[in-house]
Parts: structure tokens; sequence; C-alpha cells
């Protein structure tokens, strides 16, 4: 029990009283100076930060960002504890290169617990079974959502579909059909193996008739993905969250079924192509800079998380969270034939255009090329992937001026394009290069 005397639960209370209060509209200038104020003096008592002075917003705003790279490089320079002294103790995923030990206080967890089921409370109602299938070891997600769970008093178990030994995609089935669970919280590489696997056993219609939602949450996923699952399952398909490790959540789906930035624990910021950095504005696209604003064993000020997106929805005191569209890792980009093979635009080609579970993009050096490689459904017609390679063709010089040197398909793709939360970079998940340095 983390909440176990006064102390905490005055914690408890306070989270819960704020984000009641500010949780749901942006908050005023007012709020933002307190929050910053505090946090700032928290990160002085780390070795990053420790030179910083006197709080002011001029001299936030003159700081210089905090590189993703010095956070990973030196992960201990930003602790205001010992690892020893965390509550919990978590490392990122190693993704874009060592995992990151990223500790947490209570203070930490209840803050971050508390925000999110404020929002995910308009999916998890009351009376709701939740099957937790995100990953608990090492990695915090599993936690979080059991959190929630915990705080919005509903039933739910865990069940990561890859924990050796104890649960496999047979025991998995058997849950299913027992606890009859109405909300899934599944990885999208992983619900697309479960599909499969469901598929294969004619199980699937079983199975989804007492889920009302899919949670998807631990890779980027994109609209085109989640409407042709939603199909597949025959519920409501959700963007759960978006996060990292290193900063907690900043945004989740919420009132209206739609994902919004969580600005009443984060203060946002965007670096545009020229490199200025201003503040979120609808249709404003660039990397996404983020200071937790409850964050305590490890604070962070305007920390360049690295990621591309555009906001897609006005920004001003008192207007609902912005919504946004992820782009990406910029270090995900990839050139081919002078066109950029953006994740969100290849995806509506590919699940708008055929019943695809999965593609693999063969990217060849020497030549310029890239080859398009399809993974067939579980029931497939041959006969029509001559006719369907031409329609790919077809929307993708439309769309995105890029003539495939070749368009194939499998029965199965290699398993690491179906990451399970274990993989976040699309680079690496999707793309395959031959024929020269990477």
């Amino acid at each position: 029990m983390l909440v176990h005397n006064d102390h905490y639960y005055g914690i408890l209370q306070g989270a819960e009283r704020e984000i009641l209060r500010h949780g749901e509209l942006i908050p005023d200038a007012t709020f933002y100076e307190h929050k910053l104020q505090a946090v700032w003096a928290r990160a002085c008592h780390s070795e990053f930060y420790r030179s910083l002075g006197e709080y002011s917003f001029a001299g936030f705003q003159a700081l210089e960002l905090t590189p993703k790279a010095s956070l990973k490089g030196s992960p201990r320079a930003f602790c205001t504890v010992d690892y020893g002294q965390a509550a919990k103790y978590y490392a990122t995923t190693g993704t874009t290169g060592e995992p990151t030990p990223s500790p947490r206080l209570k203070e930490d967890i209840i803050w971050n617990a508390v925000s999110v089921a404020f929002h995910w409370r308009h999916v998890i109602e009351p009376g709701s079974r939740v099957a937790n299938l995100m990953p608990s070891d090492i990695v915090p997600v599993g936690d979080l959502i059991a959190n929630v769970c915990e705080y919005l008093d509903v039933s739910h178990v865990r069940a990561y579909p890859f924990t050796t030994g104890i649960t496999d995609w047979e025991r998995l089935c058997k849950m299913f059909e027992t606890y009859r669970p109405t909300v899934i919280f599944i990885a999208p590489g992983v619900l697309v193996q479960l599909t499969r696997y469901l598929k294969q056993r004619q199980m699937l219609e079983r199975v989804n008739e007492s889920i009302k939602a899919i949670m998807l949450l631990g890779e980027v996923n994109t609209r085109p993905f989640r409407e042709k699952l939603a199909q597949w399952w025959a519920c409501d398909i959700h963007d759960a969250s978006y996060g990292s490790t290193e900063t907690g959540t900043l945004a989740a789906v919420t009132q209206g079924k739609v994902q919004r930035l969580t600005t009443a624990t984060n203060y946002f910021e965007l670096v545009t192509a020229n490199g200025q950095i201003v503040p979120l504005s609808d249709g404003a696209t660039g990397r996404l800079v983020v200071t937790p604003l409850n964050l305590y064993a490890r604070p962070l000020l305007r920390l360049d998380t690295g990621d591309s997106v555009t906001i897609t929805s006005q920004c001003a005191p008192g207007l609902p969270g912005p919504t946004m569209m992820v782009n990406g890792r910029d270090s995900d980009a990839v050139i081919v034939s002078g066109v950029d093979l953006e994740i969100r635009k290849i995806e509506e080609i590919v699940y708008g255009n055929s019943n695809a579970t999965g593609y693999l993009i063969e990217v060849d050096r020497q030549t310029d090329r890239a080859s398009l490689i399809l993974e067939r459904d579980v029931v497939w017609d041959n006969d029509l992937e001559a006719g369907l390679a031409d329609a790919l063709r077809e929307c993708s010089q439309e769309r995105i001026k890029l003539d495939w040197d070749k368009i194939l398909f499998v029965n199965n793709l290699a398993a690491v394009s179906k990451s399970g939360a274990s993989q976040k970079s699309w680079k690496k998940t999707n793309l395959r290069f031959v024929g020269g340095q990477q």
C-alpha cells in the first residue's frame, strides 16, 4: 500500500483537489507560475540543475533545453534521491540506447495515477472488468494501469502474455472466457498477434462479446490502424496514452473518447523547424518540449522529447487540453527516393486499402528504393493479390509520390514487427535496411 500514513494520504488528497479543479481545462498563467517554481526548487537538489539559482519565469524561458541524450547519458545526475531510496525502481526499455534508470517516489506514483485516472474514468466506468496485458517487470506501465484500476475501484487482472511459465496465449483465452473483461489494455503489436491467434482458432467473435473498449499503449499507433482493429473486434479502440518512462503520462484519452495533452500536470512547448521555442498553438508542428510538474525523484526542466507532433486543436486557458498527432521520433525519419516515409501516411495506405495484419518496409541503400512486404490476414484470397498490389502502388504514388520497387505478401512477419511494448521505435520494428550502411 503506497498510502499508508497521514502524510501520503494528504498528498493523495492534494492531488485529487488539484486535478479535479484543473484537469479538464488548460490552467492559467498563475497556476503554471506556482507549479514551475516548485519543480524548479526540487530540480535544484539534483547535480544537473544544481546551479540554477532563484526561479523566475523569465529565467525559465531563458533556460536551455534539456537534451534527452543528457538524461540517458547521465541519469543519476538528474536524481534528487539515490536509486535505493525510491519507492519503485523502473528503467526504460532501451530502444534508443541503454536502458535508463527511472526511480519513482511515492509522490511521483500518486500524482501520475490520480491524473491518469481522472481521464481514463471516461472509458473505465464503474463495474468495468479490466484485463491488463501490459508488462509490469522493470517498466512502469503495468503498475500504472493497476494503480488506476485500484483508485477507480474496478476489478482487474494482470495477464502479460509473454510471462514465461505463467501466461501464454492458451491461458489468456481461458481467462477471457471465465473473467469476460470489458476493457483491455494492450500494446498494438500484441493485439495484432492476439487477433491472429483468435482468428486461426475461430474464437474472435466469442471472445469479443464482452469487450466494450480496447486501450492501446506502449507504441505509436495511427488512426487507420485503430480503425482496422475496431472492425475486427467490433468495439471502441482508443489511443490510451502518450508519454515515457522518464516523464510519466503526457496525454491520455479522456472525455469525448479523444486523447488530449494533460496540461494540468505538464507544461508544454514546441521547438519549430527553425529552432524557435514557442507555446502550443493550433496547427503548429515541432518537437515536443515538456516540463512535468509533479516529478519528485527526478525533476526535469524543458526536456526535449525528440518526438515530432502536430497540435490539432486550439490552445488557451479555459479550453480543454489540446489534441495532437504524434508524427514519430525525429530519429525515425527515413528518406527514400526523395520521399519522407511518414508512419501515419504509410499506415493510411496499408490499412486503408488492405486487410493486412502487418507490414515491413525493406529499404535498399544502394538503389535508394523500397519494397513493401505485407502480412496476409488469416482469412485471405491469394488470387486478389495482384490487383491489391496495383491499388497500393497507385495510392502510394498519389499520396506520397513513392513508387515501390516490389510489393510482396507473406504468411507471417518476424515477431519484431509486432513489438509487444518492448520496442517503441518504428524504425526498428517496421523497417529493414539492405544493400549498404544504415
